[in-house]
């Protein structure tokens, strides 16, 4: 018994060890292997692009700032040596040497402090809505790459069953050119479309090559086997919002928007800050002083106390604080038409996305709905008529030639148009909903 428990044991643990090799660290081959989807490749790339940790960490690093800004600065510990005589370097020769101890305190203008913390405030808000900005980018330009990859795959399916189709083709025109039923110039065409379509999987080959490296390198995996994705996608494209809704939606939500208005509130906060600075910043001390020695009378030496007041004079305002406002205006005015220009930028990338998004989806409808079932129906009348003798080999490869056009353009449309939707989302700043989005107003401030 004591055996038969031994081996089963044993039995399981080799088949638990045999299921964590087949799971292995994210990464493995084994993981890779399952087909890449939209959402788990934007996931992917959330949790380990570096560029975005980069940015991340620069909004980290910001947050810090205002409270240090605010703080007034370090007081200073002194240690001196008062008349100290130098003939004999005696602490009681003289009645006026001492060793003194004395601290310091330097007291901004009442304002400055808050002003710089406050400054500094909007720019670490300002740094967080980049933060924000590098996702929707990062999120926009993993969806792009992942639809024109599952183009490409759509592509090459199709032309590997063109290929399969083609062989057939040319099977049968050899056929009936051995037959003495057809001419040899039918075979010599179809061997040459079968060509064109060799070398057009060739170059969808590489492309594909290309854009699954730039997916890899989204997604920070660059030792990623050959990515795979799923062979059935999403091919509705849903109505999208009119325009001015969408316009509405990315004025409230859109991070580059915030991160502007915000780098002009800093902007401003340091001009005020630079007003401040034709008044003087303070310093205040104190100092005790030991004496040793006894004077005339026998007593001892009295110890000394000393408080020092100091401010500076800003006198040279012509060439120092009048200049420092002037640079610091001219920031403001800099940022001012910063915004202006982000936001017809922004405005502008809706109109045009939008506009792709409808042409993609206009024309994935036409090619499924119309085109391409006629397309299939006139070829297959055409290959079952040109079995009997009843239709010109040339039209025959043409109408082939033509639905593989049609098919192709078919996923080219599909890929556009989901590549113009992750565009409209990146512009407008959030998920939009189909119809009419009702907008979400997140505190942004």
């Amino acid at each position: 018994m004591k055996r038969h428990h031994f081996l089963y044991f044993l039995m399981l643990l080799t088949g638990l060890s045999g299921s964590v090799a087949l799971a292995g660290p994210p990464g493995a081959d084994g993981q890779d292997a399952v087909p890449l989807t939209p959402e788990r490749a934007v996931a992917i790339a959330l949790e380990g692009n570096p560029g975005l940790a980069k940015l991340a960490a620069r909004a980290q690093a910001l947050a810090e700032v205002p409270q240090q800004a605010g703080t007034l600065p370090d007081p200073v510990l002194s240690l001196s040596a008062l008349n100290l005589p130098v003939d004999t370097f005696s602490l009681t020769q003289e009645a006026m040497t001492q060793m003194q101890v004395g601290i310091g305190f330097t007291l901004p203008f009442p304002g400055k402090l808050d002003l710089r913390a406050q400054a500094a405030e909007f720019e670490a808000k300002a740094a967080q809505f980049d933060v924000r900005e590098m996702r929707l980018a990062l999120v926009k330009n993993v969806r792009s790459t992942w639809w024109n990859l599952f183009f490409l795959d759509r592509a090459l399916t199709i032309v590997q069953r063109n290929q399969a189709m083609l062989r057939d083709l040319a099977r049968i025109a050899g056929a009936k050119y051995k037959t003495g039923q057809g001419m040899q110039s039918d075979v010599l065409l179809a061997q040459v479309e079968l060509s064109k379509l060799l070398d057009i999987g060739i170059s969808l080959e590489a492309s594909r090559r290309i854009q699954a490296a730039a997916l890899k390198a989204l997604l920070d995996r660059p030792a990623m086997p050959r990515v795979s994705l799923p062979d059935q996608a999403d091919e509705v494209l849903t109505p999208a919002p009119g325009i001015e809704a969408l316009r509405m939606l990315a004025l409230e939500a859109r991070p580059v928007l915030f991160s502007q208005r915000n780098a002009l509130e800093a902007a401003r906060s340091r001009v005020a800050l630079a007003e401040k600075d034709y008044y003087p910043d303070f310093k205040l001390g104190a100092a005790y002083g030991f004496r040793s020695g006894n004077n005339p009378n026998g007593s001892p030496r009295a110890d000394m106390s000393s408080i020092a007041f100091s401010m500076n004079l800003p006198l040279f305002t012509d060439t120092r604080q009048d200049r420092a406002l002037s640079q610091r205006k001219a920031e403001v005015l800099r940022e001012e038409f910063g915004v202006a220009d982000r936001r017809a930028q922004v405005l502008a990338e809706i109109e045009q996305a939008l506009a792709d998004y409808r042409a993609g989806q206009q024309q994935a409808s036409l090619y499924k709905t119309g085109i391409i079932p006629q397309s299939r129906q006139m070829t297959a009348s055409m290959h079952a008529a040109y079995q009997v003798n009843k239709a010109d080999f040339l039209n025959l490869v043409r109408a082939q030639v033509t639905l593989y056009n049609y098919e192709t353009q078919y996923w080219k449309a599909l890929s556009s148009g989901w590549q113009a939707w992750a565009r409209l989302e990146a512009a407008v700043g959030t998920a939009i909903p189909a119809g009419e989005p009702a907008i979400d107003k997140e505190k942004q401030q």
